[in-house]
């Protein structure tokens, strides 16, 4: 999920003074610091480069916006998904694929997972981040339906594809919210039991299991 990044030192660069170059990564952690530290609002991408000792046109050559430091590589991890569902078996049901991709995609290692506790009360608790969110969320809804669509045989955009995106999306937040309430619990389980919904809402003819 994280990469890596870094520059030459000055003295290796020969030129007295210069900053070496920065990383996605690196801005990344200074802004969770600050955040952290200062609250999200409180905090300013003038903040955060100056914190890391690049300017603002750095920033945002590696970010749109603050609100996107928050959501890291998003765009990058719903290709990862995308190829989650590919490797889901032809004969498996739909939505027990589904079940099956959310749950692993959002599994981590449990050296991160505090690191990805922060993110989420972010993205969850924080206005101006819950706004921003809806564009993301609709992005993840899109990998869902393309799957469900695919299965069917019919358009991304009908209602069934759609339909389920939203609700594996609706259970997949009720999930992470009932998993910052209890930082005890294991975040795969606590989205399998919601994700199960999803077995009882679509099933019989209105979405067949095979196909």
């Amino acid at each position: 999920m994280e990469g890596s990044g870094g520059g030459k030192s000055a003295a290796a660069s020969g030129r007295a003074g210069r900053k070496p170059s920065t990383s996605a990564v690196e801005l990344e952690r200074v802004a969770f610091e600050l955040f952290e530290r200062h609250g999200f609002e409180a905090t300013t991408v003038e903040d955060i480069a100056a914190e890391v000792g690049v300017s603002k046109r750095t920033f945002f050559r590696y970010f749109e916006s603050k609100n996107d430091v928050v959501w890291g590589n998003f765009t990058e991890q719903l290709q990862g998904m995308r190829e989650l569902f590919a490797q889901c078996p032809p004969d498996q049901p739909v939505i027990d694929a589904v079940r099956t991709v959310v749950i692993e995609f959002n599994r981590f290692d449990q050296a991160h997972v505090p690191w990805h506790r922060k993110r989420m009360e972010l993205i969850l608790k924080v206005p101006v981040l819950q706004a921003h969110s809806t564009l993301r969320y609709r992005d993840w809804r899109a990998v869902v339906a393309e799957f469900v669509a695919a299965r069917l045989g019919g358009s991304v955009t009908d209602l069934l594809p759609q339909t389920v995106a939203h609700c594996a999306l609706g259970a997949a937040v009720a999930g992470y919210e009932h998993w910052l309430a209890r930082p005890e619990l294991d975040l795969a389980k606590v989205l399998d039991r919601t994700m199960r919904c999803l077995d009882t809402a679509f099933t019989g003819d209105l979405l067949p299991h095979r196909r």
